[in-house]
């Protein structure tokens, strides 16, 4: 039913690629914290960066709970499910990081996610996982459902945001600089976008 994998590559990494949407789960070290799951859509967003290392563009949103569990801990498990095609799960366990607009690291990042253009969507940091465990299970109770296109909404609402703008919207939001249970989130000041 179930298969461990030692890397990323050919099938599986097909598969994931394919997939339209994925989501991440994140939880506190605390016992009463909030775990954290959140789906992640926006074709291109996601990059296999080799073997034993994903990544996924980081966007503007009403809260940075990921972010806050990653630099409070760094653990954090990727899913995809095939919701068309043979029934098929993928899991990715591993440690994350959370790599901001002020880090050396950004631009190098950013230039792996060719087919998407991340400007509209106020890209706030690319994470970074590094995968421990891969595995793979049937998703036989998973349900047929069909893709029809990506959703434009979040581009338009966020390309009419400036660097400026954005760190104003984050600035009024209550969990974006500090996580539900009060964990440091996204460092504000917003950074500037680095020039490509």
């Amino acid at each position: 039913m179930g298969k461990t994998y030692e890397r990323i590559d050919g099938r599986l990494r097909t598969f994931i690629e394919e997939q339209p949407v994925f989501f991440t789960a994140t939880a506190p070290l605390s016992e009463q914290g909030t775990v954290n799951l959140s789906p992640k859509g926006v074709r291109g967003s996601f990059a296999v960066l080799d073997a034993h290392t994903v990544a996924y563009l980081d966007f503007a949103g009403s809260n940075a709970e990921t972010i806050a569990h990653l630099r409070e801990n760094g653990r954090i498990t990727l899913m995809w499910c095939a919701f068309q095609g043979p029934p098929n799960i993928v899991r990715v366990h591993g440690h994350g990081e959370a790599v901001f607009r002020d880090d050396p690291r950004f631009p190098g990042l950013v230039e792996r996610f060719e087919a998407v253009d991340p400007d509209p969507h106020g890209l706030r940091a690319v994470i970074v996982v590094h995968a421990e465990l891969i595995r793979d299970t049937c998703g036989y109770a998973v349900p047929f459902m069909a893709y029809e296109e990506e959703r434009d909404l979040h581009a338009r609402r966020f390309a009419r945001e400036d660097d400026a703008s954005l760190d104003a919207y984050f600035g009024k939001k209550d969990h974006i600089a500090k996580s539900i249970d009060g964990l440091p989130g996204l460092p504000l000041p917003l950074p500037p976008t680095p020039a490509r």
